[in-house]
């Protein structure tokens, strides 16, 4: 799935079935619902888990956390706009890692 494609899964009520943790995180993320991508989030293991909780924490604005869990992903801090970093990530995961 390309990035276009998965934002244009955005308008469904439900994420495209199969869809790994990280990007129902990012999904349920883009739709608003930061508490339902915290938890796919948090039900997500690995370094992809952890960058898209990190991403999620910064948004929050608990950077010592989102920092915490970008070390956990072996990821820099990011700095930049959050819709450029959910872009990012999204593409990353989307193209298998």
């Amino acid at each position: 799935m390309t990035l276009a494609e998965f934002r244009g899964t955005l308008s469904a009520a439900q994420p495209p079935p199969g869809l790994a943790r990280p990007l129902a995180a990012l999904w349920h993320d883009a739709r608003g619902d930061w508490d339902r991508a915290h938890r796919a989030a948090m039900g997500a293991r690995g370094p992809d888990g952890a960058w898209v909780h990190a991403y999620l924490h910064r948004k929050e604005g608990d950077l010592e956390n989102a920092r915490y869990w970008y070390g956990k992903a072996k990821r820099p801090e990011a700095t930049g706009a959050l819709d450029e970093e959910w872009a990012a990530i999204a593409a990353v995961l989307l193209a298998g890692g």
